[in-house]
């Protein structure tokens, strides 16, 4: 991890403030956001790589049905002999 920090100032809603404190305690507060944002980001990242490959997998289902298309006729000559 990464030891350089930035200090932020945040708005938060303060029943969600008092469940922070409830569940970090108040002198962990700052480690528990830093866990929740890295596990949401994690999760971004993931969720946009999904998106690119099935964006890459339908672009190359295209291009071989494309190719497939271009050598049909070459495929099925000769298959009347049989």
């Amino acid at each position: 991890m990464n030891t350089e920090t930035v200090r932020l100032n945040i708005t938060i809603p303060k029943d969600l403030a008092q469940a922070l404190s409830r569940f970090a305690g108040p002198r962990k507060r700052s480690l528990f956001i830093v866990e929740a944002v890295k596990q949401r980001i994690e999760q971004k990242e993931k969720e946009e790589l999904k998106k690119k490959l099935e964006e890459g997998y339908q672009a190359a289902a295209k291009e071989s049905l494309a190719i497939t298309k271009e050598f049909e006729v070459a495929d099925l000559e000769g298959w009347d002999e049989y």
